[in-house]
């Protein structure tokens, strides 16, 4: 039962997003938990808490905030990373979005899968980068680090 049964993003003093961002939340929220994998490793020879799991990401003091609890509120983990990493790809993201928001408006169908094609391949550079910060601190699939990658980008977003 290693999965996430319930996510939470702290938006507190966000902006408020677009409506595309909002649809983006929207439908990372509903897909990861319509399926994931996220399991927490034993770590220092210490047992951790299964699973399932509540997730609550946040924005604090300019880190990245992952914190797991189980579904009786016991805390299972919490851990901070430097956004760093993401800031490029996370803008990147954001650019590639507006040009498909757009081109889906006027374009046709071809340039729109090929700004599409170029929008997958960044959200695959910031789920592989997500993927390579948790390495030891929780185990996720592909999958899961896409949905949670667009999730720190509306993080971002208001950030």
């Amino acid at each position: 039962m290693s999965h996430i049964a319930e996510i939470s993003l702290d938006e507190t003093g966000l902006a408020p997003p677009t409506p595309e961002i909002e649809q983006e939340r929207k439908v990372a929220m509903f897909d990861l938990l319509e399926e994931n994998t996220f399991v927490l490793p034993r770590r220092d020879d210490r047992d951790t808490p299964e699973g399932p799991y509540n997730l609550g990401l946040a924005i604090r003091d300019k880190r990245l905030v992952f914190d797991v609890t189980t579904a009786d509120g016991e805390k299972a983990a919490e851990f901070h990373l430097s956004l760093g990493p993401f800031r490029q790809v996370v803008k990147d993201y954001f650019q590639i979005c507006a040009s498909y928001f757009e081109a889906v408006k006027s374009l046709p169908p071809s340039q729109i899968e090929t700004i599409d094609m170029a929008r997958r391949g960044i959200h695959n550079e910031g789920s592989r980068i997500l993927q390579e910060r948790l390495d030891g601190k929780v185990e996720i699939d592909e999958d899961t680090a896409r949905r949670l990658f667009t999730l720190i980008c509306v993080l971002h977003f208001g950030g």
